[in-house]
């Protein structure tokens, strides 16, 4: 095993580039002596070859979070092999910027590369190998190739990869002063998945869409810049000044007037002792004070997210830096956001194929809450009706259901008694899925029928059931979805040939507004669990997420929380096996409700056990 990397830079015994880690804190001996002692524990023991075989870059994989890691710059007369692996362990480095690695190019090539513009995320390390074939006169050349996991574009947005891409890029060495630069280095910042979880963090930013504030997911770098002080937060805003990510921005809009920026020699946002932010903008931001009140919005809840933290209040300053432009208090901003109330009963069909609910009032007691009661309306009196499955508006006034042979979907009132009114829709085969309501009131349902399959859309509820085309469906069937709370995406389970289960988001494209009139569609399907094997049960969580159960490839069943995008959040829940259907609000101090094959419906209430609250019942839903 060779000598641990060394703080402070240089190379280790052999002769090769290394790099080096530190953690943030106190400065001094003491900081020294911590900063060393992570070194030791998180350096590398495989010496680098200086000769042509190929060669795996590993990822830094186990290195935690709040460990800075930084590249070493090439020794003196390194060999090819040392220039190429010092470069690509650079890569890895926690310096924005990138220094250290750019020592390791020509100056042009150092001058011009830009890898901040995106990033490439390979599921490992990355494998070189140089060039065999007729000798370069300039100097060798090395292939650099992994399998590609996903990417993050200009504008910050992860886009998983399909389909097992590959990454493949040449860099081309030419000597400088007797020492050997790379001239061609690759067009992105390319990680490991382990490096990218590392460096970087997911954060929603939040537009528009209606009245709606939308969650849109972003990555941004966990850690300041030592030059420019370009923190997280900081980072944050102006991803959000530069407007939603290209896959969610046909559906979405800004209240920040074109142009808007920070003022000029703004880098570094931060609180005051009143948990206040204070954003400087730039002219081309200045407007009325209802528009600017709903920029302060976007902020109060992008900023928020980043930092988990309680802010209280955003005031938007105009470009004096000085004067206030508007303000906004989280009570507010809530009202402007328009997000769905906080449900105040959970859901379930009982062992009687009724529909019932539970009581969700934090101060009831728990025999109280945990106490069901028939859903009121028709469906308390209607003597035979039996419900497989069904849907809760947001503001719980009307219930949609299938029927439990999954022949109609009927849509009744929970306010007032009277008769079951008649279905909406009919399968002739009885495949209807489970309902799901949206924000704006619109109910969604798909048919397995042969005759009549595909996704369909009733406006109001009400309407006339509307087929929805569904773009990139490719011969796969709807088995179940749920729309979004916000009401712009909509997530489904699609099964293809052999039966197996994946998960997909489609972005909703509604033609109210536009000058065409082309019918309301679903676009640009994308995975949003692609690490896992087959998707069982899914639901909406809050922040934008979804809280899925399934099984990676050779795993068992679990139930973990993703992104919208389709990367992963770490996050998942305890004992969670054994699920075969599972419910979150989004409010996050509402229980996850979730269907046992052994218990029957059971809770998991933040910061506790998941507990049996019904045996024998099923299709547990949250409103929506």
């Amino acid at each position: 095993m060779e000598d641990a990397e060394r703080v402070g830079g240089g190379t280790d015994r052999t002769g090769r580039p290394g790099r080096t880690a530190g953690a943030g804190g106190a400065g001094g001996t003491l900081g020294l002596l911590a900063l060393t002692a992570v070194a030791l524990l998180v350096a590398g023991c495989a010496s680098m070859p200086d000769r042509g075989e190929i060669r795996r870059v590993e990822a830094s994989q186990g290195v935690d979070s709040q460990v800075r890691v930084f590249g070493v710059p090439p020794a003196d007369k390194a060999s090819p092999a040392d220039i190429v692996d010092g470069f690509l362990e650079a890569m890895t480095s926690d310096d924005p910027q990138l220094a250290t690695a750019r020592k390791y190019l020509t100056e042009d090539a150092a001058r011009d590369w830009k890898p901040g513009s995106a990033v490439t995320v390979l599921s490992a390390g990355l494998d070189r190998v140089p060039v065999q074939g007729e000798k370069d006169p300039d100097g060798p050349r090395w292939k650099v190739y992994g399998k590609k996991l996903a990417t993050v574009d200009e504008r910050s947005a992860y886009q998983p990869e399909t389909g097992g891409s590959r990454y493949e890029e040449f860099l081309q060495l030419v000597q400088v002063n007797k020492q050997w630069r790379i001239a061609t280095p690759p067009s992105s910042l390319v990680l490991s998945e382990s490096d990218f979880q590392r460096i970087y963090k997911p954060v929603n930013k939040y537009y528009f869409a209606g009245k709606t504030l939308v969650a849109d997911p972003v990555y941004v770098r966990q850690r300041s810049d030592p030059d420019s002080r370009m923190d997280p937060t900081t980072q944050t805003v102006q991803s959000l000044l530069a407007g939603p990510s290209k896959w969610l921005g046909p559906v979405v809009s800004t209240a920040f007037p074109t142009g808007s920026a920070l003022r000029e020699g703004t880098k570094s946002l931060s609180y005051d002792g009143q948990n206040t932010l204070r954003v400087p903008l730039n002219r081309n931001a200045e407007t009325s004070e209802p528009q600017c009140q709903k920029m302060a919005t976007q902020l109060l809840y992008t900023v928020r997210d980043l930092t988990a933290s309680r802010l209280d209040r955003v005031e938007l300053l105009r470009s004096d830096g000085k004067s206030s432009l508007c303000w906004v208090t989280g009570s507010a901003a809530t009202v402007i956001a328009n997000r769905p109330p906080s449900p105040e009963h959970q859901y379930y069909v009982d062992k009687d194929s009724r529909l019932v609910r539970m009581v969700l009032n934090a101060g009831a007691d728990e025999q109280q809450q945990d106490k069901p009661e028939p859903a009121p309306g028709p469906l308390a009196t209607a003597n035979g009706f039996k419900v497989g499955s069904a849907a809760i508006t947001y503001d719980e006034k009307r219930a949609a259901v299938v029927s439990d042979d999954g022949h109609g979907l009927y849509v009744v009132t929970l306010t007032t008694a009277g008769p079951m009114p008649a279905p909406l829709l009919n399968s002739k085969s009885g495949k209807l899925s489970a309902p799901s309501w949206d924000a704006q009131g619109d109910l969604w349902i798909a048919d397995a029928d042969p005759q009549t399959q595909g996704l369909w859309r009733i406006p109001g509820g009400t309407g006339t059931p509307q087929k929805v085309e569904v773009a990139g469906l490719d011969g796969g069937r709807i088995s179940s979805l749920k729309a979004s709370p916000d009401g712009v995406r909509l997530a489904l389970l699609i099964e293809k040939e052999g039966g197996r289960k994946n998960l997909y988001i489609g972005r909703i494209e509604r033609p109210e507004g536009k000058a065409d009139a082309s019918p309301l569609s679903v676009r640009e399907l994308r995975p949003a669990a692609p690490q896992m094997a087959e998707v069982t049960a899914m639901s909406w969580a809050p922040r934008g997420r979804l809280l899925v159960v399934g099984r990676e490839s050779g795993g068992v069943d679990q139930a973990r929380y993703m992104l919208a995008d389709g990367s992963m959040v770490a996050a998942s829940l305890p004992g969670a096996t054994g699920l075969t259907a599972i419910a979150a609000a989004e409010d996050e101090a509402k229980p996850v409700v979730a269907l046992s094959r052994e218990d029957g419906i059971v809770w998991l209430p933040p910061g506790a056990q998941w507990r049996t609250v019904a045996a024998g019942g099923r299709a547990p839903v949250y409103p929506g």
